[in-house]
Order: C-alpha cells, then structure tokens, then sequence
C-alpha cells in the first residue's frame, strides 16, 4: 500500500534528518529503553542536561533507517538494540559520566499498582481537604484513621500504611496519589552506548562511584604508609617521616644514653630506675 510513497509525515522526515546530523556532530549515541520510563522523568532531565545532552525520542524503523545509511565505526552495531519505544542521548560526555549523572538525577514519583517502595510512606495526620464520601472507605482499607470535621475527611493521626521495599497495591496507589504523596524513586539509566566505535552495554556502564571512592582513599593510605615506612619523602608525608625520624632518634639517645636537653630527663629516670632495682636486689641478696 505504501510501496509508492513519496511523502512522508513531517516528524518522521525531521527525526531522520536528526538521526543523519547528529551522530556526526557529537562523540556518544547512548540509547534509553523507555518501556519502564515515564514521561515525567525526561522533562527533568532535559532542563539540567540542556547544554550536554541532545534527546530524541525515536521510532525503531525510521531510526533504523536513518542509521543504516550512516558511515560511522560502530554504528550498525545499535541497529539491532533499537525495539520498542526507545530514546536516544546525544552527547560528548563520556557515557559512563552520563549514567553517573542519569543516577544522581533521580525524581519521586506517584506510585502505580504494584510499584516497590522506596522509601517509608507516612500518612500525616492533617486535614485531607476532601469531601466525606467512598474515599472513607478506601481511607479504612489502607488502615489510616480518619474524622470528619468542617464537612471535610481528617487523618486523625500519622500512619504508615507500607514500609520501604514492600508492594504498593493499586487501592493504595490510587489513595496516595489523591494525597499527593510519592513514594516511588525513579531513574533512567543507559541501555547501550556508542563512544568512537565503541560499543558499551547496560552492565558495563554502571559504576559504584562510593565504592571506588573508598577504593581510591584506602588506596591513598596504603600508599603513604609504604613511603613512612620506606622514608621516601613527598610533600604529604614529610612531616609524619620527621616525626617518626624524630621519635626514633630520641628512642636511641634514652637507649644508649646519650643526653640531649629532649631526652636527659628520661635518661635520667631510666638511670634512677635501674639503680632503684639494683638496690632492692642487693638488699635481698643473702651470701651463701
């Protein structure tokens, strides 16, 4: 039917001009899988990544298309990843950046049935603003105590209706939402990615940035302990090195005896001390 065509929608001939021009001008082409994504979480995104970061939302077979006619290392290689309702990110950040970023821009979103908790959903004891009616009903399966008071429904006292990690069942959801409570956390985070021929899949762009943060501090330690212990001296360890130089100059003076206005009192001590003993032995010493 369509064999013939000669013109096609206006959106479909801009997204594949787009697909053409932009894998040209920036270094990464990250692909997002939208089919757990909700539009509300891309508007966000787009206003802070505004000046790195290129959207565009893609149809498989135009995307295909366009990609195909592309003369670029790598880039057959995502023709094959593009099913479903997919997103592409255009950028010249490395893709391992962008999906720290994507981590850390995480929004809370209102719940849908059969959604996981993210966090502890407390209830507050206020005033709902709602009309008394069937919302009472829902109010007592969801075990949150209620009053009417001024023509309206009253949370009587805080309640937390599910914990952290637990299902939201869609009564609850439903109740929640006309709370305006939201207790889901949601994120983005990349498929696959395109970086100078290339190619990264989900697994490998994660990165446990607090992990290697530690990695990198306990590392550090070890490092300056080895250079005191070797007394290779940088300049963030000379001063412990003189220090331990120090105490180990001043444990053999008090050894060997030698006095120094640092250590005369101590030897003198040790002196008094092993006479002291000397003493106490001759006092006890009985010639046989």
């Amino acid at each position: 039917m369509h064999e013939n065509r000669t013109e096609y929608p206006k959106r479909k001939t801009q997204m594949y001009q787009q697909l053409q021009e932009l894998p040209k001008k920036y270094k990464v082409l990250a692909l997002v899988k939208m089919e757990k994504v909700r539009s509300s979480q891309i508007l966000p995104l787009r206003k802070v990544l505004k000046n790195d970061v290129e959207f565009v939302s893609i149809k498989d077979k135009v995307a295909q298309k366009a990609l195909d006619s592309l003369d670029i290392p790598g880039i057959k290689d995502m023709v094959g990843e593009l099913t479903g309702q997919c997103m592409f990110m255009f950028t010249n950040m490395s893709p391992f950046k962008l999906n720290v970023l994507l981590a850390k821009n995480k929004i809370m979103m209102a719940a849908r049935g059969g959604d996981i908790a993210s966090v502890d959903v407390v209830v507050t004891a206020r005033n709902t603003g709602i009309a008394p009616g069937p919302m009472l009903t829902e109010f007592k399966e969801a075990k949150v105590p209620t009053k009417i008071d001024q023509g309206t429904i009253w949370i009587s006292k805080d309640t937390t209706p599910v914990k952290k990690g637990e299902a939201i069942n869609e009564k609850l959801a439903t109740l929640l939402g006309k709370l305006d409570i939201k207790p889901v956390e949601a994120g983005i985070s990349l498929y696959a990615a395109l970086e100078e021929g290339i190619k990264y899949s989900e697994p490998e762009m994660v990165i446990d940035v607090e992990g290697i943060r530690n990695e990198f501090a306990q590392l550090h330690q070890e490092a300056v302990s080895l250079s005191i212990e070797a007394a290779y001296v940088t300049p963030e360890n000379i001063l412990q090195i003189l220090g331990k130089a120090a105490q180990s100059a001043r444990s053999v003076s008090i050894e060997s005896g030698f006095m120094t206005n640092d250590t005369k009192e101590q030897i003198l001590q040790k002196a008094h001390a092993q006479a002291q003993s000397l003493s106490d032995q001759a006092k006890d010493y009985t010639p046989s």
